[in-house]
Parts: C-alpha cells; sequence; structure tokens
C-alpha cells in the first residue's frame, strides 16, 4: 500500500456515554456505505454490530465490533465501542489503536460523566476528533447548549461546522456553514436532503455569526487564512476544509455536527467528514517503541509498507469455529497469509493462518493486511492483548496498553465436581479476551475468585458462561483479602520433643518477633553463633516460619510485615532432623505472633469520583458511611472530583449504589492503595465469622 493508498484510509472510533445512540449511527453508516441493505434496530435486537446475545437482550454494546466500509474511495475502519463503565478496556483498547474518533452526544443529556471519562481516555492517545450532537429529533434536544457542554465541560474547541434547521419534531435539515446552503431532509427518503435551498432569512443572522466563529478559529491555526481574515477577504471552501482538516489532526478544533441517526438524518454528512477532517495513518506521528532487551533505545518506525512489519495486537476473541482470533492495528510493513512473525513481546515466533477483515461478526479472507490497516489474524496462540508482532530480524516492543485493575469479585464455583475442569477452561478463554476480567484461585479458601469492573461486566461474564460454554456456576460472596501483623516485639521459646521407639525427634528454638514498617512484607534473619544449630537445620526454621505466616495464628489470613530472628536453640546428634527443626519453627511462631498484639490488616482502596454539583452532598454522605475518608474535592467545567480512601470491604455493590443516589450521572474509578489496620470492633466480627467457616468445614 503505496502513501497515497494509505492516505485513503481513515481507522475511526465511536465513542460516547450509554444510550447516546452510537450503534444506531454505525448501523445508519453501513447502510449508506451500501455495507447491509435492511437497517436494525438496536431497541428491536436486529443491529448488525451487536451480535452477542446479551447485547440483543439489552441493547447494549458489549465488544468492540470492527467494520469496514468504502467512501468515497476511501476505506473506513470503524469500531463500535461501548458507552457502559463497566466495559472500558473496549474503550481503552480501541483508542490506542484509533487515528480519530467520532464523539457522539445526545442532543437532550449533552456531555455525561461517561462522555468525559472516554474523552479523558482518547486525549491520553492524542486521537483528533470530530463531534456529532445526535437525537435531534428528541423533545429537549439543544445543539446550541450541547456544544457549549463540549466547551466548557471538556475543554474543548468546539467548532460548528454546521447549524441545525429546527429541533424536536421541526428538525427538518442543517445549514452548512462552509458552503452557506440551506439542506432539507425528506421523511420519506431514508435522510436524503431532498432540496438544497438559499438559507432562510430567519436563520441567516445566526448563520452569518456561527460562519464568522468558524473562519475565526480556524484563522487562528492558519497563517494564509489569518492574513485573509485580517483583510477582510473571504476563503474558498476548499481553504477552510484544509485549515479545518490540519487543525482537526493536530487536536486543535472539534468540527461539530448535528442530526438524527434513527431518523437517517445527518449520516452522510457525518462520513463526509470523517473522510474530510479525520487523520489517514500516514497523517499520524510515526510509531514510537523500544528495543527488545533494551527499554531506553527508543526506535521509530514510518506508516510506510517499506518499513519493517510491526504491529499491536490489541483484542482477542474466541469463536466456536475460527478458534482465537486476534484483532491488531498494522502500524509498519505488512504480513502476508502463511508467514512467520515474532511475538517480541513474549520472544516466541508465530505462524500467521488466514487474514480476514471484519464486518461485524462475518468475515472476509485476505491474503495480505498493509500498514494503517486493522484486522483480524488465525493462529497467534501465545499471543495476548497488548502484545507486539513483528518482523523477527528488526524487532521492536511497541508502547503496550494500560487496563484499569478490576474493582468489584465475587466466588464461582461448579454446579457439580463433573464441571470444574469445563469452569476452569471457560474462565481462562474470557479472562484471554478481556484484561480487565481476573480469575485467581484463592489459596486461603480454595474458592476461584473472578474479578472485574463492576456487576454489570460479571453479570455479563456469568452469562457469557451459560451461554456459551454451557456452564452454569453458583456464585457467592467473596472474601476480603485481609491480611495479619503485629504490633510488638516478643520472643519465644519453644522445645519439639517426641519420643515414639526407635529414633525420636528433637528441635529447640528461640525466635525473636518484631513488627516491620507497612509494605515491607518478611524478613528472616539468624543470630545464632557456634553450631549451637547445625546450618544445614537453619532453612527448615524458615520454611516452618513460612509455614505458619500462610494462615495466621489470629485469623487465618496470611501474615505479612514481621520479622523473625533466630536467636538460640539446641539439636540432638540423633533425634535431630529437618522436619523436626521445620515444626519447632511453624509452632515458636505461632505461640509468638499470639503475644505480640496481633492485628488485622484490611486493603483500602483509592477512589475518584465524578458527580455533578446537585449530588455532592449525597456522594460524600456514603464515602462517610462506608468508613471512608475524603482526601480533597477539586472542581473542573462545573463537574466535582472527589477523591477518597474507602476499605475494599465497604465497596461491594458501591457502584450500583452511587448510580442510583446520583440519576446515574455520577462514576467512579478505584484502585488497590495500600493495606491499614481494621478497627478493633470490625476485626473481631471477622475472625468471629472466621472462626465459623473454619467449624464449617
Amino acid at each position: 500500500m503505496g502513501k497515497q493508498e494509505l492516505m485513503r484510509v481513515r481507522n475511526v472510533g465511536i465513542m460516547a456515554h450509554i444510550d447516546a445512540g452510537k450503534t444506531t449511527a454505525t448501523e445508519r453508516i453501513l447502510f449508506y456505505a451500501g455495507k447491509i441493505h435492511r437497517i436494525g434496530e438496536v431497541h428491536d435486537g436486529a443491529s448488525t454490530m451487536d451480535w452477542m446475545e446479551q447485547e440483543k437482550e439489552r441493547g447494549i454494546t458489549i465488544t468492540s465490533a470492527a467494520t469496514t466500509i468504502e467512501w468515497r474511495k476511501h476505506q473506513i475502519n470503524i469500531i463500535d465501542t461501548p458507552g457502559h463503565v463497566d466495559f472500558t478496556a473496549e474503550v481503552e483498547r480501541s483508542l490506542r489503536v484509533l487515528d480519530g474518533a467520532i464523539a457522539l452526544f445526545c442532543a437532550v443529556g449533552g456531555v455525561q460523566p461517561q462522555s468525559e471519562t472516554v474523552w479523558r481516555q482518547s486525549e491520553k492517545y492524542n486521537v483528533p476528533k470530530i463531534a456529532y450532537i445526535n437525537k435531534m429529533d428528541r423533545f429537549g434536544a439543544d445543539f446550541y447548549s450541547v456544544v457549549t457542554d463540549i466547551q466548557q465541560m471538556l475543554g474543548a474547541n468546539a467548532v460548528p461546522v454546521m447549524l441545525p434547521i429546527g429541533a424536536e419534531d421541526e428538525f427538518h435539515g442543517y445549514v452548512d456553514l462552509i458552503e452557506m446552503r440551506a439542506h432539507y431532509y425528506s421523511d420519506h427518503e431514508k435522510g436524503t436532503p431532498h432540496r438544497e435551498t438559499d438559507i432562510p432569512a430567519a436563520l441567516m443572522t445566526k448563520a452569518e455569526e456561527y460562519r464568522r466563529f468558524l473562519i475565526e478559529r480556524v484563522s487562528e491555526q492558519d497563517e494564509m487564512l489569518l492574513e485573509k481574515f485580517i483583510a477582510e477577504e473571504t476563503p474558498n471552501s476548499k481553504e477552510i476544509i484544509d485549515a479545518l482538516r490540519a487543525a482537526t489532526i493536530r487536536c486543535d478544533i472539534i468540527p461539530v455536527l448535528c442530526g438524527s441517526a434513527y431518523k437517517n438524518k445527518g449520516i452522510k454528512p457525518l462520513i463526509n467528514a470523517v473522510v474530510d477532517y479525520l487523520p489517514s495513518p500516514a497523517d499520524r506521528p510515526p510509531v514510537i517503541g523500544v528495543k527488545v532487551n533494551d527499554e531506553a533505545a527508543e526506535i521509530e518506525r514510518e506508516p510506510s509498507t517499506a518499513e519493517p512489519f510491526s504491529a499491536l495486537a490489541f483484542k482477542i476473541q474466541t469463536d466456536k469455529h475460527m478458534g482465537k482470533m486476534t484483532f491488531i492495528r498494522v502500524y509498519s510493513g505488512k504480513v502476508e497469509a502463511g508467514s512467520y512473525v515474532y511475538n517480541s513481546t513474549r520472544d516466541k515466533k508465530q505462524r500467521v493462518g488466514r487474514i480476514f477483515q471484519m464486518h461485524a461478526n462475518k468475515i472476509v479472507d485476505k491474503d495480505v493486511i498493509y500498514c494503517g490497516e486493522i484486522g483480524v489474524v488465525i493462529g497467534l496462540a501465545d499471543t495476548m492483548t497488548g502484545d507486539t508482532i513483528c518482523n523477527q530480524e528488526q524487532p521492536i516492543i511497541l508502547e503496550t496498553i494500560e487496563f484499569p485493575a478490576p474493582v468489584v469479585a465475587v466466588s464461582v464455583k461448579p454446579e457439580s465436581r463433573a464441571d470444574q475442569e469445563k469452569l476452569s477452561l471457560s474462565l481462562a478463554k474470557l479472562a484471554a479476551e478481556d484484561p480487565t476480567f481476573v480469575v485467581r484461585t484463592d489459596e486461603e479458601t480454595k474458592e476461584t475468585i473472578i474479578s472485574g469492573m463492576g456487576e454489570l461486566h460479571l453479570e455479563i461474564i456469568l452469562d457469557r458462561l451459560k451461554r456459551e460454554f454451557n456452564v452454569k456456576p453458583e456464585t457467592g460472596s467473596p472474601q476480603v483479602a485481609y491480611r495479619e501483623t503485629i504490633m510488638r516485639t516478643v520472643t519465644e521459646n519453644t522445645k519439639f520433643v517426641k519420643q515414639s521407639g526407635g529414633h525420636g525427634q528433637y528441635a529447640h528454638v528461640v525466635l525473636e518477633l518484631e513488627p516491620l514498617p507497612p509494605g515491607k512484607g518478611f524478613e528472616f534473619i539468624n543470630k545464632t553463633v557456634g553450631g549451637i544449630i547445625p546450618k544445614e537445620y537453619i532453612p527448615s526454621i524458615e520454611k516452618g516460619v513460612l509455614d505458619a505466616m500462610e494462615k495466621g495464628p489470629y485469623a487465618g489470613f496470611p501474615v505479612v510485615n514481621v520479622r523473625v530472628t533466630l536467636t538460640d536453640g539446641s539439636f540432638h546428634p540423633v533425634d535431630s532432623s529437618e522436619m523436626a527443626f521445620r515444626t519447632a519453627g511453624s509452632i515458636c511462631f505461632k505461640a509468638a505472633f499470639k503475644k505480640a498484639s496481633p492485628e488485622l490488616l484490611e486493603p483500602i482502596m483509592s477512589a475518584e469520583i465524578t458527580t455533578p454539583e446537585d449530588y455532592l452532598g449525597p456522594v460524600t454522605q456514603t464515602i462517610g458511611s462506608k468508613r471512608g475518608k475524603i482526601l480533597r474535592i477539586d472542581m473542573k467545567n462545573g463537574t466535582r472530583f472527589v477523591k477518597a480512601e474507602v476499605p475494599l470491604a465497604e465497596t461491594f455493590g458501591y457502584t450500583t449504589e452511587l448510580r442510583n443516589i446520583s440519576s446515574g450521572r455520577a462514576a467512579a474509578s478505584m484502585h488497590f492503595e495500600h493495606y491499614e489496620a481494621v478497627p478493633f470492633s470490625i476485626a473481631e466480627e471477622v475472625v468471629e465469622k472466621r472462626q465459623k467457616e473454619r467449624e464449617r468445614r
């Protein structure tokens, strides 16, 4: 693929708050590009992009579906991303590999918390954007208010390139501010403007005002236009479009369009805007990676077929017929079906089986995929999300994709023992697809714990287990990962003596336990001298201590932040053994621990809550009711940002509670911060509950 062809490629995503109409807009784009001949509706459960059963039922997008269309001799690769906060990984990985984005806003709801979240994610990757204000036909639609929201709440240089003619039931068309013409829609012609006219007199003053605003903003970004603006000369349409394109690619301007995707209005201008204003892979800066085994040495790869092959695996999907499908974005060079590639992240050589492009869940086979393109590869068994695949002779490691840590967990177990292996395999496949879904076995309870971004996220995972893998697990409440430590220094003397005919067992140890600062873990020091305990027995004593630390004497949780010093002891030349000293070490540690003022520690989560001003009071009250500490409250563009620390044990169900008290407008993100002492009264409850569980077992 040459430079000219590369200039005709667009990799774009549609990002927005839930229910802004992303999937409906994508359906219309596919329809007008001739990809589908019947428009499916989300509310009918018949949309093309939402092909998973759960998506059809709930009317929401869960996985980002990739599709390709042709428009004005350009190839547009579209990724439809979810708007729900629980599926943030899908948005994150999509933005990492896109060159541009369509930011969709509801003409009634305007900028909502999740709009802000995805906007910030896109700014992290410097993704150029155009804004599309959808649902202009809805009651309460207000184009100008949403433009102000985008400017003030998102801090964006939003510049309308069209104005709506009417709103709500009276939304009839739009004024093109570049050509200064009015376009009216016919409700009977699938949204095709059935006539183009002069701008009506009632709208002329507003159109001229916004046209001047457009030229003024574009002139600030373009010297030639600035000279014309100062000289009061009128630039032609091509000059405006070219300058607007350059400013959009630099992320200096956000062109704003409007329409009603459901009513088929404003879709063609939107696709034209993707071609006119959003960048091709050739317009983006070279991708930067590092050398294998030398992270300090940066390598640049130009978006060119002549460069060595490099691509990023940004999504894994398991298909029952195709097997493991790896979605890749090619940044340089090309890759052919049947060729060998190198996974530089994992140091593995792999063979590319088939290559194809996706149209939602349908496939089109390809022999080769070029730089700038997005495609699916079969055969990369060891490749995971965020891995780099490249040419083995000229390897590179591209920046991976960072995902937030999961915050909600539940325990799962199969209905029957026969399903155990099936459950494990199914969970492993789902974890390979979704980096924010984590599966682990709790060594203390032997439970399988699954963690995700929210309750809806885990609900969908459990639903997929039933439908796709035919596994129906039973779910329970998870155990919070408590830890135990001590508050004071003690010394304990233990003699382990056992006589049972023949060789007996003898071991004598004196251990000193002292607390360590948080995060220091465990230290073992041997201070014995003169061979009072032979050196071959010392590791056995440490093993005995570690055995006891796995399930602490206080409540059965792992012990942390303790220094254990072996100060004295004795041995028997015949009866002493490694096993005897290991047992003595364990007994001595347990006895000392109980005397050293044991304390229970709990994980503390760092929480950032974004909320409109109206809900600040209820939000801060909920933090207080959950033993949380508010560290600070910031304000930006009318939105409050509450930074707090909350014990993990109090956070289960919090996302739902937060949505309920704020009418869905507040959002929280959490990550593990540190361990902290549990208040004594709560610690006693935890210990008692733990004791009952042990008795039941």
